[in-house]
């Protein structure tokens, strides 16, 4: 394992720029607009008159349409983002001795960081599960696709994926895991010189 980790770069990584915190992006973004649509779609009564001032031609279907797709690109992206995290988290070494803003150890952030994010995955994909039942099944012959209830599972999603995120945030810029610069700064190098020689590799 040592002779593995003295071949990655600078990172910790045997590629250049992590996968987890990129997927990460695509997994919020998807299911944040996918909720967000579908919370147009259902208020979408009320928005008619702003849209057709602004000339947008926009149905109901449509918002949905677009909740439901971006919600079932979001579990999949899911799956990659968690099986990244948990391979790129097995490669991390970070300073056990510092302590993050919440009080935590990194090995402890870590594994917050983990249950997090698996749980976070079953919640996607029973959300996505639960939102196709309504479109395919339960709410097939009504103009609204989504239910009260479904929204306010999403919104409460939203508040679980801000707290996981600073986990997440804390492993990055307190523990400095997979970041070139933390781990460059944190042993006393110079970051210009190291990261230009990285960029001329």
């Amino acid at each position: 394992m040592n002779a593995f980790l003295a071949a990655v770069g600078t990172n910790g990584l045997p590629y250049q720029l992590p996968i987890h915190p990129n997927l990460v992006h695509l997994t919020l973004g998807l299911f944040i607009i996918a909720i967000a649509f579908d919370i147009v779609g259902v208020l979408l009564p009320f928005e008619k008159p702003l849209l057709k001032f602004f000339a947008i031609p926009a149905t109901r279907s449509n918002f949905f349409d677009v909740g439901w797709y971006n919600l079932v690109a979001a579990a999949i992206v899911t799956f990659f983002t968690v099986s990244a995290g948990f391979y790129e988290m097995l490669l991390a070494e970070p300073d056990p001795d510092k302590l993050s803003p919440w009080g935590l150890n990194a090995r402890d952030t870590m594994v917050w960081h983990a249950l997090g994010g698996v749980l976070l995955l079953a919640l996607i994909v029973g959300m996505t599960v639960w939102r196709g039942f309504q479109r395919y099944v339960w709410r097939q012959d009504r103009s609204r696709q989504v239910q009260w209830s479904y929204l306010a599972a999403g919104l409460s999603i939203f508040a679980i994926m801000f707290v996981h995120g600073t986990l997440g945030a804390h492993l990055g810029a307190d523990f400095g895991v997979h970041v070139d610069a933390a781990r460059i700064l944190h042993a006393g190098g110079d970051l210009n010189a190291s990261l230009g020689a990285l960029s001329n590799k």
